[in-house]
């Protein structure tokens, strides 16, 4: 019996996606079949399928990092992928699966799962957030910044600043416990400005904490911006740009760190995980965290819901209904 899902042959952008059916995946040595009832979409996906991510993709390949489901008609669960998560069944190590408490849906536990657990490690496991520092949060209205704001309001810093590319996500930023927020289009051509609005939204004063999943420009006044101690903690690079090196001397000189994260390490040491997603969807549940959720595409409009996430019009976790 065929599965729909959907499949890229070639490279490219949100036109190499394509709905099939293919063949029903076969579990392997601890591993699962599961029914997906929703499959998560993140921006890291728009890299897979042009192959300009950190990982090297092999076609043909099935995107999708994550799915909620049941196996054999079990327990809702939701889990993390090496990918295939955009079909209606997928195979998944049972390692990598948490249940669902009844009170959570399946896209705020799609937001927990990989992008929560993201926001939960930049901030615990690399930053190390420290009571009372100033924290900014880039795309504070993303799905990993929208988390991160509000854990590091609820952890203890001292002051959150958000950048956001639009008043409306400015506005939802604030609601979710920023104290400022800043327009990162004064990166577009000279990261100097960038640096500027940092600190004008600091009081003057240089910032302790920098998530960043842009590169380019925002990278470089980030940088530019920190305390001495401070750390930049960069995940991603959706600008698509060329990004500066870092000199040393340039560090030592303010005493800087600029710590690198990528989740897919986390999925190697199953127990980091567990301690995020573990204190994660309880949270939820209890209406403490608030997952933003941005939108649920039809699997058939796979192609629309990338380009809205590459033109940034998409607020929150994004996901695929595979039925539709």
């Amino acid at each position: 019996m065929g599965v729909r899902a959907v499949r890229i042959t070639r490279f490219g952008g949100p036109e190499v996606l394509d709905l099939v059916d293919l063949p029903e995946p076969e579990p392997g040595p601890g591993q699962r079949l599961f029914d997906v009832s929703t499959a998560g979409v993140n921006y890291a996906d728009t890299h897979q399928i042009e192959d300009s991510y950190l990982a090297r993709q092999r076609l043909p390949l099935v995107p999708g990092a994550e799915f909620v489901g049941r196996s054999d008609g079990g327990p809702r669960v939701v889990g993390l992928l090496d990918g295939g998560g955009y079909a209606e069944k997928v195979v998944a190590d049972e390692r990598l699966t948490w249940p669902v408490p009844d009170g959570v849906d399946d896209e705020q536990a799609l937001a927990v799962v990989l992008q929560g657990a993201t926001a939960w490690h930049l901030l615990r496991t690399s930053a190390h957030l420290a009571e009372g520092e100033t924290v900014v949060v880039v795309a504070g209205a993303g799905g990993v910044g929208s988390l991160a704001v509000q854990l590091a309001r609820r952890w203890g810093a001292g002051r959150v600043i958000a950048t956001a590319s639009s008043p409306g996500k400015r506005a939802l930023a604030e609601e979710l416990g920023a104290d400022a927020t800043v327009d990162p289009a004064s990166a577009d051509d000279d990261p100097r400005p960038f640096t500027a609005a940092l600190r004008e939204a600091n009081g003057g004063e240089p910032v302790d904490v920098v998530l960043e999943m842009t590169g380019g420009n925002v990278f470089a006044g980030s940088l530019s911006a920190l305390a001495p101690f401070g750390r930049l903690v960069t995940y991603g690079m959706a600008a698509r740009q060329e990004t500066r090196s870092v000199h040393p001397g340039a560090l030592l000189q303010r005493s800087r760190a600029v710590i690198g994260f990528w989740l897919a390490h986390c999925m190697r040491r199953p127990h980091l995980l567990d301690a995020a997603i573990g204190e994660l969807l309880p949270m939820v549940a209890d209406g403490s965290l608030r997952p933003v959720v941005g939108g649920r595409y039809p699997m058939s409009a796979v192609r629309e819901a990338h380009r809205d996430l590459r033109a940034r019009r998409t607020t929150g976790k994004l996901a695929l209904d595979p039925a539709r």
